[in-house]
């Protein structure tokens, strides 16, 4: 009996659950608490942004400008798309279509990776100009009272999202490949469909850090 008991018992059912819904119900509570922490975090950026614009509003304005918006706008169809692909990857295997939702991962991967190239892009022409942060800050080109500041934000903002751009390309390429290896499958799939929230939540604040950097006024 016990035998039987122990071979009934799913490979992925964690001994402290007493069934596979339990624990996938678990794993969201927790997901959901953790992106909880990630909005408070970002959330004190976004006050400091409600603050300095309004202390220098002309010289934000006078700032945002010397930002790309082309680019800026590129990077955010690429993200809209990863989220697409990433739901669609979480489709896939819950369709038992292991081998498409293998691609649509893949593809969410190049999309987040095209997204860092974006961004190095503009980095690189804003460090060789010297639009820096703080005591860094060299361009003369822009009027209005202490323009490091507006980078400074831009900067913090926009480098602690490429962070979880980062850390969330990792969690993807762990769970591709876990998928590669047939752990995933519809009956168990909680690992993807929470690095799919996580990817979500990713996608969201940039689709917020965009109109607020780039399209001021």
């Amino acid at each position: 009996m016990d035998g039987h008991e122990h071979s009934a018992h799913p490979a992925h059912l964690a001994h402290h659950f007493s069934e596979p819904a339990q624990q996938a119900e678990s794993a969201k509570m927790g997901m959901w608490l953790f992106l909880l922490t990630e909005v408070l975090l970002f959330g004190g950026l976004f006050v400091a942004y409600t603050v300095f614009p309004a202390w220098n509003p002309d010289m934000f304005f006078n700032a945002h400008k010397h930002l790309n918006v082309y680019l800026g706008t590129l990077n955010t169809f690429v993200l809209i798309s990863s989220s697409v692909t990433m739901a669609l990857a979480i489709r896939s295997i819950q369709l038992d279509r292991r081998d498409v939702s293998i691609r649509y991962l893949v593809v969410t991967l190049l999309l987040a990776a095209a997204f860092l190239v974006v961004k190095y892009f503009e980095y690189s022409h804003k460090i060789h100009l010297g639009q820096l942060p703080g005591k860094f800050y060299t361009f003369t080109g822009i009027e209005g009272t202490n323009p490091h500041v507006f980078f400074s934000v831009y900067f913090a903002m926009t480098g602690l999202h490429g962070v979880h751009v980062l850390a969330g390309m990792s969690v993807i390429g762990w769970v591709l490949m876990r998928t590669r290896r047939g752990e995933l499958s519809s009956e168990y799939y909680t690992p993807m469909e929470m690095t799919g929230l996580y990817w979500h939540l990713v996608d969201m604040i940039w689709i917020f850090l965009f109109p607020l950097l780039y399209l001021i006024g």
